[in-house]
């Protein structure tokens, strides 16, 4: 065991361990440490600071679900947007389940929108899971405000692979394009322009969510497909 795991080890909870490894059937339990999310931030502030932060994301893959986190959580703090696309292109193959994916979303990436999306594009036609995954939520992250086109609903669209953690994700982005650009978003359900699993999907997250009004999610349950 290194001195880093070993750290790690000493914030576990091993109430959190039993409880988080359930919310993620792609993570063998051995591989969860159990540390929460707020002390493992804490952590990584300070191990950021230290002269082998550089060397652990160097040292892929990582054994525990934690030591992703931690790596995922130094990317977000990489300040030039070059070296934040060459270490999220060094990480995300390794990437193996929703939660390292998801937590990731760093700021850098706002300053090149252009040159994101081209990279998007590139995630978006990669065979792994949480790659694809990933170029989604960027998506919905930086692309659904000022950033928005209509060409953004078209790549979502677009997404072909069949994992189910893909397609839970098209259908959160179209659920929350929805409640940011409804009269553009709305077409999709209306004319079928999505897969049944997606579009059904998309309707039920629409209305599970606070940023949508109770008129518009009676006639969206109306759009579900048999």
């Amino acid at each position: 065991m290194t001195t880093l795991q070993k750290e790690l080890f000493s914030l576990q909870d091993l109430s959190y361990r039993d409880f988080h490894s359930r919310l993620m059937p792609t993570v063998d339990k051995e591989k969860i440490i159990g540390i929460r999310t707020p002390v493992l931030r804490a952590f990584a502030k300070e191990f950021r600071k230290r002269d082998e932060a550089t060397a652990f994301m160097g040292e892929l893959p990582h054994s525990y679900y934690e030591e992703d986190n931690l790596h995922g959580m130094l990317i977000q703090k990489i300040k030039s947007f070059d070296e934040c696309i060459i270490a999220l292109d060094r990480f995300l193959p390794y990437v193996d389940n929703w939660a390292t994916c998801d937590m990731m979303s760093p700021k850098v990436l706002k300053k090149e929108p252009d040159a994101l999306l081209i990279k998007i594009k590139e995630w978006l036609s990669a065979e792994h899971t949480y790659t694809v995954r990933f170029g989604i939520k960027c998506l919905m992250d930086f692309y659904l405000d000022e950033k928005f086109s209509e060409d953004i609903l078209k790549l979502v669209a677009g997404v072909k692979h069949e994992d189910y953690y893909v397609k839970m994700m098209c259908a959160w982005f179209f659920a929350t394009a929805l409640a940011k650009q409804y009269e553009s978003t709305l077409p999709y359900l209306t004319e079928k322009r999505l897969s049944p699993w997606v579009h059904n999907k998309t309707i039920q997250k629409a209305v599970e969510s606070y940023r949508i009004s109770d008129e518009t999610k009676i006639y969206l349950k109306g759009l579900k497909m048999k």
